[in-house]
C-alpha cells in the first residue's frame, strides 16, 4: 500500500513539475540487501547497575544490517529520474525478543521515499535520513559491514553515550531534502522534518522516531517531542595532485517542546574529513550537540546535556585485502561539566573480498567507559561475515 502510493506520487509529481507525458515504460525495479552476522569472543566486565553486580555474555552471535532494499527507478520522456528508494529492515534479535515475551520479530520500512532528480537538482520526500547524515565524511570502515563510528557491532554491556559523528536527530522521519548540483566538487544539501518524536504519557518514546510514519490523515499535536528540524550540510569531492579530497560540515536544530515543558531547543554540527591516496584512506570527523540524549539522538534533554565526539582513522586496500585502525572519543557532560560520561574506543581489523559481494572479516574491539564511580573495560575479537546481494 505505502510503495504503491508513494510510487504514484512520484510519478505525478514529475508530470505537475515537467508538463509533459510521462515515459511509456515502467520504472525498472530491482531487490537487493545485505546481512553482517559473525560470532565474538567477548571480554566484560561485570558492573553494578544499583544493585548486585551483573556479569555479562562471553559469546556473541550478532544478526546486524539485515535490510532488503527495494527501488524503483526511470528516466521519464521530459529528462527527469523519479525513483522510489524502499529499505525493509528485519527486527532486533527475534529469538530473544519472542523468549522475553514481545519483541520486534517482524520486518517493516526504516526508510521510505520517493525522489526527483534533473539538472537542478534532487528533492527527496519521505521517510530516510537528511542532508547532514548523507553528506557527512567520517573515519574510514575496513572490517565488513561495521566500524567504529556508528558501528552495527559494539560490544559493552551498557550502552549509555553516543557513539557516532552522524546527525541523528531526525533520522529516518519524514521530511523533505534538497541536493544542488555538484558544481566544481561542492554540493549543498538541505532538509526540514516538521516532527520527529512523539511523546507517550510522560515518557518520551525514541522508537516512533525511527522509520516512516503515515502521518497522513491527522496533523501531530505540537509540544510534544522534537519538532521542526532544519538541516544544512555543505560538501566537497575532488581529486588534488592525485589525492582524493572529500570534506563536510553540518548544522542541524529543532524545537524540543513537550508536555513537562521546555525542553530546550536541540540542536548539532560537525565535519569530516577524507583523504585517500594509493590505496591508503586517512579520515576523521567532529561531532558537537545541545539538549540531546546522546544515546537516542532523537530525545531531547532538560539537563544542559552536551556532547563531544570525534573520531580518526586510516585504512589501506590493496586488491581483495582491507585493513585498518580507528579511534573513537566521546564525552557527554550533564548539567555543564557536574557529570561526565566518557568512553573511548579502539577498532582494528580488515576483511577479504570473496567474490559476489562476500566479505570475510577480523574485528578487534576495544572500549574503556568512565563515569563517577561508575566505569567499565570491554573487549572482543570477532570473526565476521557479510553478504550483499
Amino acid at each position: 500500500m505505502k510503495k504503491t502510493l508513494l510510487g504514484t506520487t512520484a510519478l505525478v509529481a514529475a508530470g505537475l513539475f515537467a508538463g509533459s507525458a510521462l515515459a511509456s515504460d515502467p520504472l525498472k525495479v530491482t531487490i537487493g540487501g545485505n546481512i553482517v552476522t559473525g560470532f565474538y569472543a567477548v571480554d566484560a566486565d561485570s558492573i553494578s547497575l544499583g544493585g548486585p553486580s551483573v556479569s555479562f555474555q562471553d559469546t556473541k552471535v550478532p544478526l546486524v544490517a539485515r535490510n532488503i532494499d527495494i527501488k524503483a527507478e526511470g528516466t521519464l520522456d521530459n529528462g527527469l529520474v523519479a525513483g522510489v528508494d524502499a529499505k525493509l529492515q528485519l527486527g532486533h534479535d527475534w529469538s530473544i525478543a519472542d523468549a522475553l515475551g514481545g519483541g520486534n520479530s517482524g520486518a517493516s520500512f526504516r526508510q521510505l521515499f520517493a525522489y526527483l532528480q534533473g539538472d537542478f537538482g534532487k528533492f527527496e520526500i519521505g521517510g530516510t535520513d537528511g542532508a547532514a547524515y548523507k553528506m557527512h565524511y567520517t573515519s574510514p570502515w575496513f572490517v565488513p559491514g561495521n566500524g567504529v563510528d556508528s558501528p552495527n557491532i559494539l560490544n559493552v554491556p551498557v550502552m549509555l553515550v553516543r557513539h557516532s559523528t552522524f546527525s541523528l536527530l531526525a533520522t529516518d522521519s519524514n521530511k523533505i531534502s534538497y541536493f544542488t548540483p555538484r558544481l566544481s566538487g561542492f554540493q549543498l544539501g538541505l532538509s526540514f522534518t516538521p516532527t520527529v518524536a512523539v511523546a507517550s504519557g510522560m515518557m518520551m518514546s525514541p522508537n516512533l522516531a525511527l522509520g516512516p510514519s503515515e502521518n497522513g490523515l491527522t496533523l501531530a499535536p505540537k509540544d510534544h517531542g522534537v519538532s521542526n528540524v532544519f538541516e544544512a550540510a555543505l560538501n566537497y569531492a575532488g581529486t588534488f595532485g592525485g589525492v582524493d579530497v572529500g570534506a563536510d560540515v553540518f548544522y542541524t536544530k529543532g524545537s524540543g517542546d513537550y508536555i513537562a515543558g521546555d525542553q530546550g531547543d536541540p540542536k548539532e554540527w560537525g565535519l569530516g574529513l577524507n583523504l585517500g591516496y594509493s590505496g591508503f584512506t586517512l579520515g576523521g570527523a567532529y561531532y558537537k550537540s545541545e539538549d540531546i540524549y546522546g544515546s537516542w539522538g532523537a530525545v531531547p534533554s532538560q539537563g544542559d546535556l552536551e556532547d563531544t565526539t570525534w573520531t580518526a582513522g586510516l585504512k589501506y586496500a590493496t586488491g581483495p585485502w582491507t585493513v585498518g585502525v580507528a579511534y573513537l572519543d566521546t564525552d557527554q557532560g550533564i548539567f555543564g561539566s557536574y557529570v561526565d560520561l566518557k568512553s573511548k574506543n579502539w577498532q582494528v581489523g580488515g576483511g577479504y573480498n570473496l567474490g559476489s559481494g562476500v566479505d570475510l572479516g577480523l574485528d578487534l574491539q576495544s572500549t574503556k567507559f568512565e563515569a563517577a564511580g561508575y566505569d567499565y573495560d570491554s573487549k572482543s575479537v570477532g570473526l565476521v561475515l557479510a553478504i550483499a546481494f
